[in-house]
């Protein structure tokens, strides 16, 4: 049996293979030499690490750190009480997002080409200053695709198939707005896992490359207690910077979790134009819809919603048939007067037929108002069946105004 090497054995073999032999076992030996004798008693592997520890930390050592960690290996010790180098953990992810002012974010779904996209600058604090979003027509297939700029506390809302611009100041708005992009801020998903990790509502698996080129990979899945069981998240970390470069998400389905879409990360930190923020690109043709210098709708007063939709909706009718654009205009988001002038040009209203129970609806949380009005076109007489969305007019509370469908 071979017999097993001394501590100077096993320090000559890492001297030579390091390229620091001059005087580098006799630098570790007389450190160990000079440990007083009173404590013999103590474990020598205890006493080893206390050895180590004093001689990395003295001015005689000139040698790297990971050289430390051989030479601790080579006695058989833990170097300073930990075997590896520390892992990776979601704080160092949410700390490093404590620095990011600008972002630049697609987010895609599952059989869909055009991602949602934005942009969004940050204060400071972490909250949103300035913010775009493109959401394309997959998203809202009644508006088209819209282009939506959140600044100054102002929404401005760009409808490109309804030649369109609306500006609008709502707190419900803000939140709407706020939520598309909360909804894709890494830095909250980031949090958020932490703390229902800490809440035993999501299970973390974190998978650590070697290769520093390759990203960090977490797996997080919801567990049944969570608010969302049977969903999955995988982030993909950039090891150099700690930040979220990709998440995937999958969905439990059929005992398997299936692919439903994609978030990817740009530029972060890299300053936005400042002109990403306006919207230069609306044609001057375009209805403009300004509800920040106007008031619009009617008071709802004491009238229940359904009450208040459906007369909304009767004093609309009885002001298109007196040609009352003005009224109309008031009682159609503000619309302008010229805009209703000219579509309605070659229509004439004659009378109201029936106005229905208003329905609840999915868009933007109105009622959907069926009714029946006799118009004249060229001569001919006709009854045209409508659904007019009625809903409350945005930062204008106790208001409510016809919200399309007509």
């Amino acid at each position: 049996m071979t017999p097993e090497k001394t501590i100077e054995e096993k320090l000559a073999e890492l001297a030579r293979a390091i390229g620091s032999e001059d005087r580098f076992v006799e630098n570790v030996m007389s450190r160990i030499d000079a440990e007083p004798t009173c404590k013999a008693d103590r474990a020598t592997k205890l006493k080893n690490q206390l050895i180590i520890r004093r001689f990395i930390m003295s001015r005689f050592t000139k040698f790297t750190v990971a050289a430390m960690i051989l030479i601790a290996a080579a006695l058989g010790i833990n170097f300073l009480g930990k075997s590896t180098p520390s892992a990776y953990a979601l704080e160092q992810t949410i700390q490093a997002n404590h620095t990011v002012r600008y972002l630049h974010i697609k987010s895609f779904k599952v059989y869909e080409d055009e991602p949602k996209e934005f942009w969004v600058e940050f204060y400071d604090n972490g909250q949103v200053r300035n913010a775009r979003v493109h959401m394309p027509e997959w998203e809202s297939p009644d508006d088209g695709a819209k282009v939506i700029v959140w600044k100054e506390n102002k929404a401005q809302i760009w409808l490109k198939k309804k030649n369109l611009l609306a500006t609008i100041r709502d707190k419900t708005v803000a939140a709407e707005m706020l939520k598309f992009v909360e909804e894709n801020d890494p830095r909250l998903a980031v949090e958020r896992l932490r703390e229902q990790q800490i809440q035993g509502k999501v299970k973390v698996e974190i998978t650590e490359p070697p290769r520093k080129s390759e990203p960090i990979v977490i797996t997080a899945t919801y567990l049944p207690e969570s608010l969302t069981p049977g969903r999955r998240v995988v982030l993909f970390v950039d090891q150099a910077t700690k930040l979220v470069t990709t998440v995937e998400l999958y969905e439990l389905k059929d005992s398997e979790y299936q692919y439903t879409g994609r978030i990817e990360y740009y530029d972060y930190n890299q300053p936005i134009d400042a002109r990403i923020f306006t919207l230069e690109e609306v044609p001057a043709d375009a209805m403009r819809v300004d509800q920040t210098i106007q008031e619009v709708g009617l008071a709802q007063g004491k009238l229940i919603n359904e009450e208040i939709a459906v007369e909304v909706v009767r004093q609309f009718l009885e002001a298109l048939i007196a040609r009352d654009y003005a009224t109309a205009s008031k009682l159609y988001q503000g619309v302008p007067v010229e805009f209703l002038e000219k579509q309605l040009a070659k229509q004439k209203f004659l009378r109201i037929v029936s106005i229905g129970k208003p329905t609840p609806s999915e868009i933007n949380n109105s009622l959907k108002v069926p009714c029946e009005y006799e118009i004249e076109v060229d001569g001919v007489k006709s009854v045209v069946q409508s659904y007019p969305y009625v809903r409350p007019v945005f930062g204008q509370p106790e208001r409510w105004t016809i919200d399309g469908g007509i």
